[in-house]
């Protein structure tokens, strides 16, 4: 009965682990580039209570004999974050910028490190270089002059400005993308960042457009990947599941309740 209450306060734990990943996700619903994430469980050590001779007495091609063996609950052991593609919406800002496909756009960190997102709401800075809604510029360091009077930006990420006066294009820059073998073992910054770990390995580079790679979308940008419907019943099996586990509790305090009174 000891164990029922551990286990039942464990279940409680890991179900209230999984409905704050619900609540993220859901707070989330409207973030650029959000990707929604899930929580992974796994079950505790057995504990062996007893073994029977029985089963080895029938099974003489194995020794292996059945035995009584009891679980010690579960518990929460990893996010895994859901990369598909979000829905691409049009704002018809020049510089939204949407990647149809795989890969991320690369951000400069303060301390000279690279940081990846699928955010593209990108502006310009004072001095004219395009950086993020937290002020950080893109790693391709693409600077748009004073004078431009328009800017296109091309699916392949050839970044083009037409300038005051001449009204000829000028190259400025040329975007370029990131890719990993495993993105579900990137890092979540917030702000919309990922960064680089051993699990996800080394990114390796391209052109929107390349083999393996999204184009980018000029005037548009990737909505969240969070589906409120999925979400909402997610959260309700994590209610209810957590109301079974504090039922088991309740239980467990009952039946020894019950055995301190034997002797009354």
């Amino acid at each position: 009965m000891f164990r029922a209450l551990s286990t039942g306060a464990l279940g409680m734990s890991a179900q209230q682990k999984s409905v704050d990943n619900i609540a993220n996700n859901l707070a989330n619903v409207s973030t650029t580039g959000f990707k929604r994430s899930t929580i992974a469980f796994q079950d505790l050590f057995y504990e062996k209570i007893a073994s029977s001779n029985h089963g080895a007495a029938v099974n003489r091609v194995s020794n292996d004999a059945p035995s009584l063996e009891i679980g010690h609950g579960s518990r929460a052991v990893a996010t895994i974050r859901n990369f598909m593609q979000g829905s691409i919406a049009e704002t018809g800002n020049a510089l939204d910028l949407a990647i149809s496909g795989s890969g991320f756009f690369q951000v400069e960190m303060p301390d000279g490190t690279t940081a990846y997102t699928r955010d593209g709401n990108f502006s310009r800075d004072s001095t004219g270089m395009l950086v993020n809604n937290s002020g950080l510029p893109l790693a391709d360091l693409i600077e748009v002059p004073v004078d431009a009077l328009a800017i296109e930006i091309s699916q392949h990420g050839v970044v083009k400005a037409i300038m005051s006066g001449s009204q000829q294009e000028v190259e400025l820059g040329q975007i370029e993308l990131a890719k990993f073998v495993n993105t579900g073992g990137l890092e979540a910054r917030g702000d919309n960042l990922f960064a680089e770990t051993e699990a996800s390995g080394m990114p390796f580079f391209g052109t929107p457009g390349d083999e393996g790679f999204g184009v980018v979308r000029q005037g548009f940008l990737e909505q969240s990947n969070v589906d409120i419907v999925t979400e909402m019943v997610r959260l309700i099996e994590a209610q209810r599941a957590y109301e079974i586990n504090s039922k088991m509790v309740q239980t467990a305090e009952d039946m020894m309740s019950v055995t301190n009174q034997i002797k009354r």
